[in-house]
C-alpha cells in the first residue's frame, strides 16, 4: 500500500497540471494514468486526441507566460479563422479578448504538449504510474493519523494508493470519475448530469496531406450547417508542412430520420443512418474540390492513435462543482469543464488542473470551486450563452447568423455604431445572447453546486 498527499486520476492537460502543482508546492503527488500506445509518441501516455488549436487568450486562461510554451509544439502560428455556412462566410482575424500571446493563436502538438506537462510535474517531484487505471475509489471522511480524510484507489493491478486528496482528471468519459462522486450524493447523482453517453460529443479526425494549392497554413476552417446535430460541425486545423488535421465534432446517438437530408451538404437521401466521420469528411473535401480525388489528400499513416485517425470523446455540456469537504476536485473534461463548441478544452483542463493541485498541496482545497470560477466564468458563460443560442439552428439559420454577424463585427470592430448599422437582425442577435447569457451570470453555468453533495 502506497501513502501520499494527493492522487490524481488521468495523465492528461487537467490531472497532469495538477500533479505539476501539488509537487511544486510540497505534496507528495502521483498520477494514475491507464496510457494508450500512440504512433507519435514512443511511451505510454494519455489520450492525447484532439484537434490542438489554442487561441491567444487562452494562454493567459492556463496561467502561462507566452514564452513558457516551447517553440517544438508549436506547429503553426495563426491569423484567423474562417466560419462557414452554405452560402454566407465569416472571416475573423481578432478574438476582440485582451491577449498576451501575439497572434491569433497557434495549432501545437497535442501528444508534445501532454508530454511537456508532464516533464514539467516530474521535474517538480510527482511521480507516475502509466499503464494501471483505477478500478475502485473508497472515501473515508473521519481524520486519522492526523489527516483529514483518506480516499484508497484501488488499481488494476491489485495495489492499493491512499492520499488525504483526490483530484479526479479521466476526462469526459468520467470512468472513475462518475462513481467516485456519488458515494457522496443521495439525491440526484452526478450520473444524472455527465453521463458520457448522454452528454458527449464524439470526435474524429484524419491526418491528411492537403495539396500546395488549397493549402491556408494559417487559418482555421469551420463549416456551420453542413451536417446536423447540435454544434456538428466538420473543420480543418493547419499543422506543420502541408499537413492537416481534417476533422468534425457531432452528438452521440443522432436518428438520421429527424433530420430532413435535403437541407444538408452532407448528407445523401440515400442515407440509412448518419454517416461515419470517414465518410463525412470524404463528402466533405468532395463538395470543396470537386476537381480534385480523395487520393489528392493521402493520410500521413504514422501520426494520431491509428493509422492517421482517431476518435475520442468530447463534452459538451455545463460544469459541476466538486465536493471539497470530502478533500476531492474534480477538473479539466471529467467535471463538464471542456466543450464540443470551441473544439475540446486544454486551456480550461490546464488551469483547473493548477488550481486544484495547489490548493490541494497547501490544505486550502475548499476554496476550489469558489477560484476556477474566478479564473473561468467569463469563458464558461460565454460557451455555454453560445451554445445554447444556436442550439436548434439549421443551415439557414448559420447563413443568417453569419452575415448579422459579419456586419455586427465590421471586421472586428464591434460597437453599438455597428449594431445600428446592421439593422433589426443585429440587434435582436445581441439581444438574445445577451438576455442568454444572463442566465449565467454569478455562476448559473453551474449545473450541480457542492451544496447538492450529501456532506
Amino acid at each position: 500500500m502506497e501513502r501520499v498527499d494527493v492522487a490524481i486520476v488521468g495523465g492528461g492537460p487537467a490531472g497532469t497540471s495538477a500533479a505539476w502543482k501539488a509537487a511544486e508546492h510540497g505534496a507528495d503527488a502521483v498520477v494514475v494514468e491507464k496510457g494508450v500506445p500512440r504512433a507519435d509518441r514512443d511511451r505510454l501516455g494519455p489520450d492525447s486526441t484532439d484537434a490542438a488549436g489554442m487561441l491567444d487568450y487562452w494562454v493567459d486562461l492556463m496561467d502561462f507566460d507566452p514564452e513558457e510554451i516551447p517553440e517544438d509544439i508549436i506547429l503553426r502560428r495563426l491569423d484567423g479563422a474562417d466560419f462557414i455556412g452554405p452560402s454566407k462566410t465569416l472571416p475573423v482575424e481578432t478574438t476582440n479578448i485582451d491577449a498576451s500571446y501575439p497572434d491569433f493563436g497557434f495549432a501545437f502538438d497535442r501528444a508534445g504538449f501532454d508530454d511537456w506537462l508532464r516533464g514539467q510535474a516530474e521535474s517538480a517531484g510527482a511521480s507516475y504510474h502509466v499503464g494501471d487505471s483505477v478500478t475502485d475509489v473508497e472515501s473515508d471522511l473521519s481524520p486519522s493519523n492526523g489527516r483529514e480524510q483518506t480516499h484508497t484507489l484501488t488499481l488494476s493491478s491489485g495495489e492499493e494508493l491512499v492520499a488525504e486528496y483526490l483530484v479526479l482528471a479521466d476526462g469526459p468519459q468520467r470512468t472513475v470519475t462518475t462513481d467516485a462522486l456519488d458515494q457522496f450524493t443521495s439525491g440526484r447523482t452526478i450520473s444524472d448530469v455527465l453521463n458520457p453517453t448522454e452528454v458527449n460529443h464524439i470526435a474524429y479526425q484524419e491526418h491528411r496531406k492537403i495539396p500546395d494549392e488549397l493549402l491556408e497554413p494559417h487559418r482555421l476552417k469551420f463549416w456551420w450547417g453542413y451536417m446536423p446535430g447540435h454544434t456538428a460541425y466538420p473543420w480543418v486545423f493547419p499543422n506543420d508542412g502541408n499537413v492537416a488535421r481534417i476533422g468534425l465534432t457531432m452528438p452521440i446517438g443522432l436518428d438520421i430520420d429527424d433530420f430532413d437530408k435535403s437541407e444538408w451538404v452532407l448528407l445523401r437521401e440515400d442515407d440509412d443512418g448518419i454517416p461515419r466521420g470517414g465518410e463525412y469528411i470524404e463528402r466533405l473535401l468532395e463538395h470543396l474540390y470537386p476537381d480534385y480525388d480523395i487520393d489528392d489528400f493521402p493520410l500521413v499513416e504514422d501520426r494520431g492513435k491509428q493509422g492517421g485517425t482517431e476518435t475520442y470523446p468530447i463534452s459538451s455540456t455545463r460544469p459541476i462543482e466538486s465536493p471539497t469537504k470530502a478533500g476531492v476536485a474534480v477538473v479539466g473534461g471529467a467535471m463538464g469543464g471542456t466543450s464540443a463548441f470551441h473544439e475540446g478544452g486544454d486551456h480550461v483542463a490546464v488551469r483547473t488542473g493548477k488550481i486544484a493541485g495547489r490548493l490541494a498541496a497547501t490544505g486550502d482545497l475548499q476554496r476550489y470551486n469558489d477560484t476556477w470560477q474566478d479564473a473561468l466564468e467569463d469563458e464558461f458563460a460565454r460557451n455555454v450563452t453560445l451554445a445554447d443560442v444556436v442550439h436548434d439552428y439549421g443551415p439557414a439559420e448559420w447563413d443568417h447568423a453569419f452575415g448579422t454577424a459579419d456586419s455586427l463585427l465590421n471586421r472586428g470592430e464591434y460597437s453599438w455604431w455597428t449594431i445600428l448599422k446592421s439593422g433589426l437582425s443585429g440587434y435582436r442577435m445581441v439581444k438574445q445572447y445577451n438576455s442568454t447569457k444572463d442566465q449565467y451570470r454569478n455562476g448559473g453555468y453551474v449545473q450541480f453546486e457542492e451544496s447538492e453533495y450529501d456532506l
